[in-house]
């Protein structure tokens, strides 16, 4: 197993030395030896061909997004065809996110998105739902530390569903698990009053 050092430093030669966003096949080959299992190719094999014996999928998914600086009071991020306004002034912008905010609402994003992929699965009511986040961060060496969420449902479900809501958006979030082994993240969900 490669250490996780190397395949960035592959990753980022790769979209150093080539213009298209995904890797080139000799290079998606050499990632694969190097992290001992096969990049997802979309729409190539059944989902089931990438579980292992055990059980766990294998699967790795790839994201691209591209940044720009416009000018010294702001940039925009790219991915598909969404265009995002990122406030990198340094005396801060009101109307565009900060770095920070941009990870707290992607820490969000996830979330819903969560809460979308398995309500029909728990055949889970709910009218609405609703994210507050709040992110601390020290200045030496500059970091997030710690993440504390509230999500609010507005539903007839009982507490015990509500709880099995909680546990499954917890569990089976990419951006959520991801900060949560960098940091420190808590929260709860309740019912809306």
């Amino acid at each position: 197993m490669a250490p996780i050092s190397a395949i960035r430093t592959a990753t980022r030669s790769a979209s150093a030395s080539s213009a298209r966003l995904s890797p080139s096949p000799l290079l998606r080959l050499r990632l694969e030896r190097r992290i001992g299992i096969r990049l997802a190719r979309p729409a190539e094999r059944a989902p089931s061909a990438f579980l292992k014996p055990d059980g766990k999928d294998t699967r790795i998914l790839e994201y691209n997004v591209s940044a720009r600086r416009v000018d010294a009071h702001g940039s925009e991020a790219r991915a598909k065809e969404a265009v995002l306004v990122i406030d990198t002034d340094m005396k801060g912008r009101r109307d565009a996110f900060n770095p920070a905010e941009l990870l707290l609402a992607s820490v969000a994003a996830c979330m819903l998105k969560g809460v979308e992929r398995v309500t029909p699965m728990l055949e889970f009511q709910l009218r609405g739902i609703e994210i507050s986040l709040h992110g601390m961060r020290q200045d030496s060496p500059p970091k997030m530390v710690s993440i504390a969420y509230e999500i609010v449902v507005d539903s007839d479900e009982t507490d015990h569903r509500l709880e099995l809501l909680h546990k499954n958006v917890r569990k089976f979030g990419t951006i959520s698990n991801t900060v949560a082994d960098a940091l420190d993240l808590s929260g709860t969900l309740t019912r809306k009053a």
